[in-house]
Formats: structure tokens, sequence, C-alpha cells
């Protein structure tokens, strides 16, 4: 016999100007609805590239002297430090074009040559930043922490500290070459400041020397040896399982 109707169950009726369509995304039917597909994308090479550098600077042993790259300054410091070094960008080529053309033009009007102070710019190139710290005219360096090769900076953080010149780590070479115009910049250095800023620049060299030159040799440590999250708790399991074999002796 036919099942019983339930009480109370009665349809009820729907005067709704709108149709109820359920979807149906079966093949040929309806458009699957969007999902995050980025773990199936194919990245471009660099950005592979870029990965597997991190990944495997993680996972490999890394001398000291590597490591050290790792140590950059913190959030708060970088940012007082990026405000410093953008009052101090060197002038773009068209400015120094129009600078030069406003000399000739003085000059050819039968006036003197506008003589000023020697422009307060900061510094850059690997070869100049080394001549000057050398010679202890650099007030402060700052360095890439993501230079390739390392090894094109790897003997800065050294000389600084041999020579007292006070150095810290950034991020990263792109953000240091956007302040004095260019794609990259391995490292920048301070010469010196204006007087109005001589108050925050003294903040700022005690906060890098106080970070990097006098912990240089609490950074004297090796680095990577990370493993991933499988590789971890394989080795958990053998720990287990060698602890429970431990046990089991120690009982018999």
């Amino acid at each position: 016999p036919p099942p019983a109707a339930k009480k109370g169950a009665a349809k009820k009726e729907d005067n709704s100007l709108f149709e109820k369509r359920a979807k149906n995304f079966g093949v040929g039917n309806n458009v699957q609805p969007s999902r995050d597909l980025s773990r199936f994308v194919k990245f471009p090479k660099n950005v592979r590239l870029q990965r597997q550098r991190r990944i495997l600077y993680q996972r490999l042993k890394t001398p000291p002297l590597i490591n050290l790259f790792t140590k950059t300054v913190d959030k708060n410091t970088a940012t007082e430090l990026f405000k410093m070094l953008n009052k101090y960008r060197p002038e773009t080529k068209e400015q120094k074009q129009e600078r030069l053309k406003d000399t000739a033009n003085t000059k050819a009007g039968g006036g003197a040559a506008p003589q000023g102070k020697k422009p307060c710019f900061v510094k850059c190139g690997i070869n100049h930043i080394a001549t000057l710290v050398e010679q202890k005219k650099a007030t402060m360096v700052m360095i890439a922490h993501d230079v390739d090769p390392i090894e094109l900076v790897l003997w800065l953080p050294a000389l600084c500290r041999k020579m007292d010149v006070p150095f810290c780590i950034v991020k990263g070479k792109a953000r240091l070459g956007t302040v004095v115009h260019k794609k990259t910049a391995t490292a920048l250095a301070f010469t010196g400041v204006r007087k109005e800023d001589e108050g925050a620049m003294a903040k700022l060299v005690d906060s890098v020397r106080g970070n990097f030159n006098d912990r240089y040799d609490d950074f004297k440590k090796w680095g990577g040896g990370i493993m991933g999250a499988k590789s971890q708790e394989r080795t958990r399991q053998k720990e287990k399982a060698v602890a429970r074999e431990m046990a089991k002796r120690m009982i018999i």
C-alpha cells in the first residue's frame, strides 16, 4: 500500500514571481563555480626559482657568514631608515641636465657660476662604498639581504666592523634601488646629513650599532637545517618508535 501522507506537511503554495531553478553541473550544462586553482597553476620560471632557492636556504646548512644575511632590521627601524634615505635621494638625470644647463647659461651670460655647498646625497655602488668605509667617511652602511650572488657583499659586514662603521642588513635590493633611481642596489651609505636631521640620524646609528656591530659575534651561528612538515613528522614517528622500543627493553 502507498505510504500514508504525513500530517501537517501540506505543500505551501508559492506565488513568487521568481521560479526556483536548481543548477545542474553535469557535462554540457551549467558552468562550474570558480575555485582557487593557484596550486595547479604553472608559475613563471623566475618565480619557481625564487621559491626553490628560498626552500633550499631553509633545508641546507648555511655557514655563519651567509646566515647573517637572514637577520634583517626590524620593521620600525626599517621605516625610519627609509624615511631618512628618501630625504637624501640623489638627483635624477633630468635634474642634473637642468642644473648643468642653468650653469652653462649663467656662464654664457657673463655671470659667475653659482658656488654652493657640496650636495648631501646618499652614496651607492659597492666599490665606492668600500672606499668610503676604508677611508672612514661613511657614517652608516645599508646592505641588501637578497643580493645574488651573495659573494658580492659577503665581505662588507666584516669590513664595516673592522673600520667601526655602523652597518645594517635590510630588505631588499629592489627597495634600496628605488632610493637611487635604479632597479636594484646592493648597498647604500650615508656620508653626512643636514643639521636638522642630526638628532634622528644619531638615534638610527645607535639602534643599528647595538643590533649589528655590537652583536656581530652572536650572529656567528650556522643556519638552515629546517626540514619540511612531512620530513619532521617522519622523524618524530621514528623517535617515538625508538622510545617505545627502549621502554620495552627497560621492562624486560
